[in-house]
């Protein structure tokens, strides 16, 4: 019996994720071809910033090796670029010229860093942290250059800064708003962030809007301007103010996109034989940045191109566990606290905050600094919405 063939349009984490699930309901339906522009395996893009700081190798983060690939019986297709897609005839062209015949298709293009348009943007010393290309640019450059700025006061931005100060590297943090992390922190654990991460060395310029990166020449940097006529000099600048879809491909070849590539629950395009997961879809509007849903739409979609046709992609509640420079932090629900009444523990002595959001007997958002543990159980009682009447005394205190 001649085997469908599927061919997978990126190699990051959420492709991969599908393959592995499908490869587990339905071992013999495919031959698999998986295209990916990086020139190796699949590898943990979350684990970037301990390579970044030295902590690990790029060997100890890689998920999936090539060796991994000739196991399992699947075509990898590494160095190389999609440039278009026949919908007719149902087949893949890359930029080096091979085509590549299919029955499915799995669209996983991921997203791309977006990069402020201010002048200089372009410069070679202005870089982003996506790939591990980045991280091993970054180690390179920074041997001779020692100031680096940081434009992007989010977790990946932290996350560069953070490993950059590990190497030795004076680094300067950018942010244009007065809170680090202002989309998973409330203002009170963000400033209690930002105090941790300025006795590690970091610096910051908060509240800084930047209008253009000055150049001495095509190889040195001058100085950051902002807006309010100040400046800061620096060798380097790395972007991390976020990331969009990468929806070019599926733009060019005439598949319904928004913000990002439009799915339905079985993660199906409106092109039944193509598909599409992870931070390049959007779903009943939503769009995707964390490991956890991502794996959810790989499982989903992987029920569907085994033909098994049971899985349903629903968009679930997230919480944020993080680890920025050795601090613990946890947020999930609302905590804008907008009619809200809250409950707050605060131990400055062993840098512990905690902060619970509560409206009609309910517990509705949560923010925990330093101390964690009770993060999961906070979450489930968001999730459940149970009356917390009977524990609201002791609820700050944990489970």
């Amino acid at each position: 019996m001649n085997k469908q063939k599927l061919v997978v349009v990126g190699n990051g984490m959420a492709g991969m994720r599908t393959v592995e699930e499908l490869l587990t309901l339905a071992p013999d339906l495919y031959d698999i071809t998986v295209i990916g522009k990086e020139p190796h395996g699949n590898y943990n893009r979350i684990m970037l910033s301990p390579v970044l700081a030295g902590e690990k190798t790029f060997a100890e983060i890689v998920l999936h090796s090539p060796d991994w690939y000739l196991q399992q019986g699947i075509e990898l297709v590494s160095g190389q670029v999609v440039v278009d897609i026949n919908r007719k005839t149902k087949q893949v062209l890359t930029d080096a010229g091979l085509s590549f015949d299919y029955d499915r298709l799995l669209l996983a293009t991921g997203s791309v860093p977006f990069i402020i348009p201010i002048p200089n943007h372009n410069h070679a010393c202005v870089l982003s942290f996506r790939d591990i290309r980045d991280v091993n640019t970054m180690l390179e450059v920074t041997q001779h250059k020692q100031r680096v700025a940081v434009i992007g006061g989010g977790l990946l931005g932290l996350e560069a800064a953070n490993g950059l100060l590990k190497r030795g590297v004076d680094v300067t943090v950018i942010h244009d708003m007065p809170c680090l992390m202002n989309r998973q922190l409330d203002s009170e654990a963000a400033h209690l962030l930002q105090k941790q991460l300025e006795a590690n060395g970091m610096k910051f310029r908060m509240g800084a809007m930047t209008k253009e990166i000055v150049a001495l020449d095509d190889g040195h940097l001058s100085h950051i301007a902002f807006k309010n006529g100040e400046d800061l000099a620096t060798d380097l600048v790395i972007m991390a103010v976020g990331i969009r879809p990468n929806v070019a491909l599926a733009k060019q070849i005439g598949l319904q996109v928004d913000k990002a590539i439009l799915v339905n629950d079985t993660m199906q395009t409106f092109d039944p034989s193509i598909y599409a997961v992870g931070e390049c879809v959007q779903h009943r509007g939503a769009l995707f940045g964390l490991v956890a849903p991502l794996y959810e739409q790989a499982k989903v979609c992987a029920t569907h191109l085994a033909e098994i046709g049971i899985g349903r992609y629903v968009q679930k509640a997230t919480a944020t566990t993080l680890k920025v420079s050795g601090v613990n932090l946890f947020s999930a629900g609302d905590f804008s606290g907008a009619n809200a009444e809250t409950i707050v523990l605060r131990d400055t002595s062993s840098s512990i905050y905690k902060r619970l959001f509560i409206k009609d007997n309910k517990l509705v958002g949560a923010v925990l600094f330093g101390d964690v543990q009770d993060g999961n159980w906070y979450f489930d009682l968001i999730k459940q919405q149970q009356d917390i009447s009977d524990i609201r005394a002791d609820l700050v205190f944990g489970q």
